[in-house]
């Protein structure tokens, strides 16, 4: 869930009172949120970097509101402040109104087919005679960040662009071109630079270098300019220094350029909603023509109402609640979802309005009505039908092999279901190939590429985490393994394991080949017979050579114990002997 900080002050002051730090949690929680924390920038600080670093950190109180990911109206203090007034009933939702100007005044924005190979979408808007405060601005630039952050995908779908509309003239160009023939002096820097150039800037920016990849692959880098070749941003990199806002700025002309039309839209409405209650006529945008590469014509921002039909009676059956109709459209209506009954008496009428691009289904409206209600006033019921639970026999059969595994002296660990693939195949001597092992398609580390096909690889790197501990070292997990399958409708299968290690200065094989003669006993399973358990020498790469065997139960292969080989040791940067053993508990169901 996005964190929204917001400071105390200024957010009791945009609510016109103030609440206590146990009354503001309750309101929050009541609105379908959570006060993670209560900070301020100097306490934030000295915990990430010390105390002496805090000197010129702020005291100010901050609140730290946990948002539903898909709340995009509630990411700054505007939207917070509006939808806890409409939500007390203190004031109506506003209602957004886009304006088209006059012909002469009307600001257009033309893409060229060159963007078809980058980003081929844009939409724009203008907001008129705003005033901006300090705490304005810096919420503005915010809320361009924690969009970045959600709904833009970190730039790849959509990408924002804000400038001083009194600095530039229209219409605007937004095409793309090759890196060396682009040019500009890019934000907050004194001296201009080629494309090239800034990606070798950036690419030491603790912040614009998560970015990079996005467009440096490309042919052709996507540019806007204005009629006269003034460049307002290189999306989604960087704005241009000359189109940058201030305090001063009166007039802000908004672009955003995307991957995905759909989210572009949204964005935009977000951005124009929440800050068009600065302008000189509150909640009134002025509109942008953006013309395509075929000559289509569109205006944005859509600010676009819808209406939604629902009975009332669905709505309450669907809660496990009995209101009114006319109670149910007051719900939904300081939900910021202006309801009304229709002439049946039996329908509510919804509007949803453009901010609330979270409402996709009808279910989404009837949560909305369930979150006004309060989910603590839900009358509590017993369910008309009546079962018995019962432990998964899985579950059951692992949680009481672990008590007995903990009693003969081995300790439990809990190790990553994701490794590297040299953990499950190269530092083990097996093929990468012979591991059927599930791969991540973008591992974001070297550490998480595949999912473990076998948990003594993370019993292995325990120890060695753990190596100055006193010997020996007896550890032991109980867990699931992935491995390829064909004939599952997900293409994997998940078996339960379970693995023991021994770690001592001598091998201590006998002591693994006892544990394995205990879980034997435990699960009724006699030694020798027809249908109970052997062991039979093998070879394994894993193993030292002549000290591994299989483990066979009604003449299948379930796992093998053995004392592993230097290489495995050493290549887990381990120094002393170490038997294993692992086998998979699901035949003994």
């Amino acid at each position: 869930m996005p964190t929204v900080s917001v400071k105390r002050d200024l957010l009791y002051q945009a609510l016109g009172r103030t609440y206590t730090d146990e009354e503001f949690d309750e309101l929050c929680f009541e609105f379908g949120l959570e006060l993670d924390e209560i900070t301020s920038e100097r306490e934030i600080l000295s915990k990430e970097k010390g105390d002496a670093k805090v000197d010129v950190a702020s005291d100010v109180i901050l609140f730290k509101i946990d948002v539903p990911a898909n709340r995009y109206d509630l990411l700054c203090l505007e939207g917070l402040v509006r939808g806890l007034q409409v939500f007390k009933e203190r004031i109506d939702a506003p209602r957004y109104k886009r304006i088209t100007p006059a012909d002469s005044q009307l600001q257009r924005l033309f893409i060229t087919e060159e963007t078809a190979a980058v980003r081929p979408f844009a939409v724009a808007a203008v907001l008129r005679n705003i005033t901006f405060t300090q705490e304005r601005y810096e919420n503005f630039i915010d809320l361009q960040e924690k969009l970045h952050q959600n709904i833009c995908r970190r730039r790849t779908l959509v990408a924002i662009g804000t400038h001083d509309l009194d600095t530039i003239t229209g219409p605007f160009i937004f095409t793309a071109k090759p890196p060396s023939s682009i040019r500009f002096k890019p934000l907050n820097q004194s001296k201009e630079y080629t494309a090239p150039e800034l990606m070798e800037l950036y690419r030491t920016d603790s912040h614009l270098k998560h970015f990079l990849h996005i467009i440096e692959d490309k042919p052709v880098y996507p540019v806007i300019y204005d009629s006269n070749g003034v460049l307002l941003s290189m999306p989604p990199i960087i704005n241009g220094d000359h189109t940058k806002i201030n305090l001063n700025t009166r007039n802000v002309f908004i672009e955003c350029t995307a991957t995905d039309l759909t989210k572009a839209k949204i964005v935009l409405d977000i951005m124009v909603a929440m800050f068009s209650e600065y302008c000189s006529e509150p909640f009134t945008v002025e509109a942008a023509e953006v013309i395509y590469p075929d000559g289509k014509t569109y205006f944005y921002p859509e600010l676009a109402y819808r209406k939604e039909t629902l009975v009332a009676e669905n709505i309450n059956r669907k809660i496990g609640i009995r209101e009114t109709p006319d109670k149910l459209a007051k719900l939904l209506t300081r939900m910021c979802l202006k309801s009304h009954v229709m002439e049946d008496g039996k329908q509510l009428e919804i509007e949803i309005p453009p901010t609330r691009a979270d409402i996709i289904h009808a279910c989404d409206i009837v949560e909305d009505a369930a979150v006004a209600f309060g989910y603590n006033n839900i009358q509590m019921t017993i369910p008309k039908t009546y079962t018995i639970a019962n432990q998964f026999s899985l579950n059951k059969l692992t949680e009481l092999l672990r008590q007995d595994l903990a009693a003969a002296g081995f300790t439990e660990a809990l190790t990553f279901a994701l490794c590297s693939v040299d953990d499950i195949a190269d530092k083990l001597g097996i093929p990468v190939s012979a591991t059927n092992a599930a791969h991540i398609a973008n591992p974001k580390t070297a550490e998480f590429q595949v999912a473990r096909t076998m948990l003594l690889p993370g019993l292995l790197k325990t120890i060695a985490a753990n190596r100055k501990m006193p010997l020996p070292l007896k550890l032991f997990e109980i867990s699931d393994v992935v491995t390829k399958d064909n004939c599952t409708d997900v293409g994997t299968r998940n078996y339960r394991h379970l693995c023991a290690v021994y770690y001592n200065k001598n091998p201590g094989f006998e002591v693994i080949h006892g544990l394995l003669d205990r879980v034997m006993q435990l699960l009724a399973v006699s030694a020798g017979t027809e249908k109970g358990y052997r062991i039979k020498a093998a070879e394994d790469p894993a193993f030292f050579p002549g000290r591994c065997a299989e483990i066979l139960t009604d003449g299948k292969t379930i796992g093998k114990l053995g004392v592993l080989h230097p290489d495995v040791i050493t290549k887990f940067d381990l120094t002393l002997p170490c038997s294993a053993l692992e086998i998979n508990i699901e035949p003994f169901l």
